[in-house]
């Protein structure tokens, strides 16, 4: 139930409960990693105890699905609406570097380390499928060129993770190169990794975007 739903005065603060508890739980997060995160904790730092948290929810799990489904749900609607203004490839890119400096402790929640014995639902994937399927209409907008590759082929017959999107394998094949090299510059980048090697993190980006699209890259 979100707070739109929310119509007793007793659902209202239950929806306020839960959303200092979530606002709490990235505290934790920042502090310590999503590994770390402790409901008594959280119940300690807002005068509660233990079982009067547990209420909301259930276990250390519901309350990371929570966390990674909002993290999810800001993201794909990120790129939808970036879509939905007529975003091209570099438009997605830009957006989700976007929406990754806002909040790193949220990009890692969903594309940082695995959180220990943890396992998202299956609605979560269906919430990242989303945000592929904009990948995809992005990358099939581009005309393509080359040879076929092994890897395209083997694409062909190992799809599912592109769920029942007709994109061919080459534009496939274009999409996961895509994904990866960039959030493999993101990952760096949020952690720290460039920091004092004295260049523009920025412009590194947008250099491998350019390397990607196959453009020259701007001064």
């Amino acid at each position: 139930m979100d707070g739109a739903e929310a119509t007793t005065p007793r659902e209202r603060y239950r929806v306020q409960v839960r959303a200092e508890i979530k606002e709490r739980a990235w505290e934790q997060i920042a502090t310590a990693g999503a590994s770390a995160l402790s409901l008594n904790a959280i119940a300690k730092r807002m005068g509660m105890s233990g079982p009067a948290l547990y209420r909301y929810f259930a276990s250390r799990d519901e309350l990371i699905t929570e966390l990674v489904r909002d993290a999810y749900r800001s993201l794909a609607d990120t790129i939808r609406a970036a879509r939905t203004a007529g975003a091209d490839l570099t438009g997605l890119a830009h957006a989700l570097r976007g929406w990754a400096l806002a909040d790193p402790q949220r990009y890692f929640l969903v594309y940082g380390t695995p959180v220990p014995g943890y396992h998202a639902p299956d609605d979560i994937t269906a919430i990242a499928s989303e945000i592929m399927a904009s990948l995809l209409d992005a990358c099939a907008e581009l005309s393509a060129d080359g040879p076929a590759t092994p890897f395209d082929a083997h694409l062909a017959d190992h799809r599912d993770w592109a769920g029942d999107h007709p994109a061919p394998p080459a534009t496939l094949h274009r999409a996961l190169t895509f994904w990866t090299r960039l959030h493999g510059v993101l990952s760096l980048e949020l952690a720290g990794h460039f920091t004092g090697m004295g260049f523009d993190p920025a412009r590194f980006y947008d250099a491998e975007l350019a390397d990607l699209l196959g453009v020259p890259t701007k001064s």
